[in-house]
């Protein structure tokens, strides 16, 4: 990876992104920052740089959502679930199908959202349930590690509790905050980041307080509807990733025949890849 100026300023606004819907929602919507990375570096290089990032994001966004944000019966139950699912995705990552568990997350989320805008976008409180409770974290852990995706499982399970806006980014937080460090060793032991991209990192740790601190400015604008009304439809693009990173061959035949032989253009053959966020 060349570190220019180019790459350091979309690195840069890239993970102020990702800070930003950290303090603002907690977590689980990395995903939509995660598309400027893959314009000035491949998908290993990123997952190396934004792994230590994440950890570093969650760490100050404690500062913010501190254990009285906490929804302690819920994450009782959801981080046992998460942890063991990290570790059978970590055994299945070569076995698993990643594109068919991205377009299965992706058309559970659609229907969800789905049923929500058609109940009146309206929200609900639900009784708590253990068996949903496990199968969220279990899902999420699984899906965090073939799919990069582990926010919509647990959204799809406290959305729909009716948390208060604080309750509900603070047991995010949290979440992700085990969820990240269960997976900060193995990806690194997979990925060994360059010595750029640790230079990269030290430079974008600057763009986490602003980050983190310009979303929690947010959410303590936004009422308790509006945040859950974001969050919802932060699902939906976060479903629209997933479906645009599931068919990457179409959009290379696409490119390939709209380049002119000899060209010396190629199309990019891989989705964009990275750890949770």
């Amino acid at each position: 990876m060349d570190l220019s100026a180019a790459t350091i300023l979309v690195a840069f606004a890239g993970v102020f992104l990702i800070s930003f819907m950290r303090g603002a929602f907690g977590g689980g919507f990395a995903i939509v920052g995660i598309p400027l990375l893959s314009v000035v570096m491949d998908p290993v290089t990123a997952g190396g740089l934004l792994a230590p990032l994440f950890i570093a994001m969650d760490l100050y966004a404690l500062r913010y959502w501190k254990p009285s944000t906490w929804s302690k019966p819920d994450l009782m139950v959801l981080l046992p679930g998460l942890v063991i699912g990290i570790g059978f995705g970590f055994l299945l990552f070569r076995v698993l199908d990643h594109r068919a568990i991205a377009i299965m997350m992706a058309a559970v989320i659609l229907v969800f959202v789905g049923l929500w805008l058609v109940r009146g976008g309206e929200l609900t409180h639900r009784p708590r349930s253990m068996p949903k409770a496990v199968a969220a974290g279990l899902t999420s852990g699984i899906t965090t590690m073939v799919a990069h995706s582990g926010g919509p499982p647990l959204a799809m399970y406290l959305l729909p509790l009716g948390l208060g806006k604080e309750i509900y980014a603070g047991t995010t937080s949290l979440f992700f905050t085990v969820g990240n460090a269960t997976k900060l060793v193995p990806w690194l032991l997979l990925v060994q980041p360059a010595a750029t991209t640790w230079a990269l990192m030290a430079i974008c740790l600057l763009a986490i307080p602003v980050g983190v601190w310009s979303g929690w400015r947010l959410h303590g604008v936004l009422d308790q509807r509006q945040v859950y009304r974001a969050c919802y439809g932060l699902l939906a693009v976060t479903a629209l990733k997933l479906l645009w990173d599931a068919f990457p061959a179409s959009r290379d035949e696409c490119e390939c025949q709209a380049c002119p032989q000899g060209s010396g253009m190629t199309p990019i053959s891989a989705p964009f890849r990275a750890p949770p966020g």
